[in-house]
């Protein structure tokens, strides 16, 4: 294999765990008490609406993978259907995102070894498991996949022993005595306590709950049997996320008042402390390093790839293309680690409100790859038109539905930008944009024009 290509050495599992473990993050474990203070027990209708959309994008993602299998999907996509822009936007909101997203978790790591280590510096642990990380990362893409695999596996074994321990508690009184039933839906409040308008405003926080599903299309350059594996992942995708989110919060808006849960801490160690097991916040503690670390593996293996394609389709300096003979993006991947590293340096230096900020602001640049999903399917299928006479996994109803879900994720962004609460996070991200859209013109990338064979690399 030529030095400059990405090996395929992700296998079915890896990237099914990988599509799921993107997804379910600490937030979760922590009990997803701020969507439910918006609306109550409504959240999860909210979270079935925007999974109906994720999986409209998922779908219009994998038709085009099937006959285009490349690494960096999304930004190749947006940069050969749309504009050049499009995809150099793509790229670096995508990177943008999982650096912020890989700050924080490396940062949460150090916070909750103090459970057991009070005393220990929060940088210790967090800088060890970077080193871990990133030493995974440029081993080979198997070993980044053999431990995602392993951090997902935990998620979401913990969440299925919760939904089933809760299960126990609502209908038959496990460790409780007596059945809990399912008054807490309706009661203090009802199922719709915020009304319409907390409604329309936790759909902004449920849809960055799912920001990272489409991370799957990032593997697709390195999936073994691209079309068969990515079909099998995308078509399981949805359905396992929506067990997991709506089955957990279901079980922690059934167990506790909706009301009651900012006095709980978090509803997963409550709902194991209910039904006897005494050791539940150490375990979960365990569990939400294991996520944080699954937050930061996957933020190191996308970013590293999105600065790939860069460099790749002459969006960004050649050695961002530059591979090892393990078939990883060795500057890639290193310069995801050093903004990591930057990012828990500043994260002590500055205000801790100004990080938050800074967090918040990844929420539009991470809806970005959605809309060039949605916007370059169009094109393809104009493209492509032969291809789809047999293509076997089309995305449904195109392109009514195509419209309905761009018009779906503007109508959240109109929502962020009424309420204070999300505001300053949408005009993050608009600046965000605006400076890299102003960079794209003034460092001359907009004249770069891709030679024969880089061309021919990107939809390789």
């Amino acid at each position: 294999m030529p030095k400059e290509e990405l090996k395929r050495g992700l296998s079915s599992r890896h990237i099914q765990m990988i599509a799921v473990g993107g997804t379910i993050g600490v937030g979760l474990f922590m009990g997803s008490k701020s969507t439910i203070s918006w609306t109550g027990p409504s959240v999860m209708l909210a979270y079935a609406i925007v999974g109906v959309f994720i999986f409209l994008i998922m779908r219009a993602m994998g038709e085009m993978l099937y006959v285009e299998p490349s690494t960096g999907s999304f930004a190749t996509f947006g940069n050969k259907y749309i504009h050049p822009l499009a995809g150099y936007l793509t790229a670096w909101s995508n990177w943008f995102q999982w650096v912020i997203v890989g700050m924080s978790e490396i940062i949460a790591v150090g916070t909750y070894m103090q459970y057991w280590f009070p005393h220990l510096p929060t940088w210790i642990p967090g800088l060890v498991a970077m080193v871990i990380l990133a030493a995974a990362n440029l081993v080979s893409v198997k070993s980044f996949g053999e431990f995602e695999f392993w951090f997902a596996l935990i998620k979401i074994v913990t969440i299925g022993l919760m939904i089933v321990a809760g299960f126990g508690l609502i209908f038959f009184g496990l460790g409780n005595g007596h059945a809990i039933g399912l008054s807490n839906l309706w009661k203090n409040g009802g199922f719709f306590t915020g009304g319409f308008k907390g409604f329309f405003f936790a759909l902004a926080l449920v849809i960055g709950a799912y920001q990272g599903v489409e991370l799957v299309g990032i593997t697709a350059g390195e999936a073994k049997d691209p079309q068969t594996t990515l079909v099998k992942a995308i078509q399981s995708l949805i359905g396992r996320i929506l067990i997991f989110y709506i089955g957990a919060i279901f079980v922690i808006v059934t167990v506790y008042p909706w009301d009651q849960l900012g006095d709980i801490g978090s509803p997963f160690v409550a709902t194991f402390a209910k039904i006897g097991i005494t050791a539940a916040a150490g375990i979960i503690n365990f569990v939400v390093i294991t996520a944080a670390l699954s937050g930061c593996n996957s933020g190191i293996y996308s970013a590293g790839r999105m600065l790939y394609t860069l460099g790749a389709n002459g969006q960004g300096p050649k050695f961002f293309a530059k591979i090892t003979k393990n078939g990883v993006p060795l500057v890639g991947t290193l310069g995801v680690v050093v903004g990591l590293l930057l990012g828990v340096i500043l994260s002590y230096l500055a205000p801790k409100n100004l990080f938050v900020y800074v967090y918040a602001a990844s929420v539009l640049p991470g809806m970005i790859p959605w809309f060039v999903i949605l916007i370059s399917h169009f094109q393809f299928r104009k493209t492509q038109g032969s291809a789809m006479d047999s293509h076997p996994f089309k995305m449904p109803f195109a392109p009514v539905s195509n419209y309905l879900t761009i018009g779906f994720l503007v109508m959240v962004l109109v929502g962020m930008w009424f309420n204070d609460d999300t505001r300053v996070s949408l005009i993050a991200g608009i600046v965000f944009l605006g400076l890299m859209t102003v960079s794209y013109y003034a460092f001359g990338i907009n004249k770069r024009i891709p030679t024969d064979a880089e061309k021919d690399k990107e939809i390789a």
